[in-house]
């Protein structure tokens, strides 16, 4: 996959995640994080203006060199110190117990290994600290579903990795945190696409 995988698909990531019809998700969700954040997935960057005064620092994991190398602008007018660091959620390279919330947007979908990612978000989020997440993934409507299922596989290699059919909420769980808020339902566009699992988890 080469040229595509490692440049094509990071920049249309980045152009697909300027929707504005995701800001709302990301003011909400980056807005609640409170002193050291770790944002899975961080991308180009995109929710560093919605981290507020709770906030003490944020570091960004991201796998993608090229993703990093657009969100280092964005680190730089960030109004909270930003660090980031390249890696995935199943190896961060964060200290046990070291961080106060955890930022999933859009990301849970393309984890490899989920459970194993959540799993290490536990390791380093401290007693008492939460994830805050907005994700898509698999509809409640079998037929939605079954499309979802059939179509992943492709969608999957074309995409960087991203799962339309994930259920973020049994992750969760399977990884052993306890669900303390969940909004569910779609946003405009195609159903199998655009059904969302917003809220928080705790240990």
């Amino acid at each position: 996959m080469g040229i595509y995988a490692d440049w094509i698909i990071p920049r249309l990531c980045h152009l697909s995640m300027q929707n504005k019809r995701l800001l709302p998700y990301r003011q909400r969700v980056a807005g609640a994080a409170e002193g050291r954040v770790l944002e899975i997935g961080i991308g180009s960057g995109l929710n560093l203006p919605f981290y507020g005064r709770n906030v003490d620092c944020v570091f960004g994991l991201e796998p993608s060199p090229a993703l990093i190398a657009l969100a280092e602008q964005a680190a730089r007018q960030s109004p909270v110190p930003a660090t980031l660091l390249q890696g995935s959620a199943e190896q961060i390279p964060l200290d046990a117990r070291s961080v106060d919330s955890i930022v999933m947007t859009w990301v849970g979908c393309s984890i490899p290994e989920v459970i194993a990612g959540l799993q290490e978000m536990r390791r380093v989020l401290r007693p008492g600290g939460r994830v805050l997440f907005v994700e898509h993934g698999r509809s409640p409507e079998p037929g939605v579903a079954r499309w979802q299922d059939r179509i992943t596989p492709l969608w999957t290699r074309l995409s960087g990795g991203c799962h339309l059919n994930r259920r973020i909420d049994d992750a969760l769980k399977g990884a052993g945190f306890r669900i303390d808020r969940l909004d569910t339902g779609y946003i405009r566009g195609p159903k199998i696409m655009t059904f969302l699992y917003e809220g928080s988890a705790v240990v």
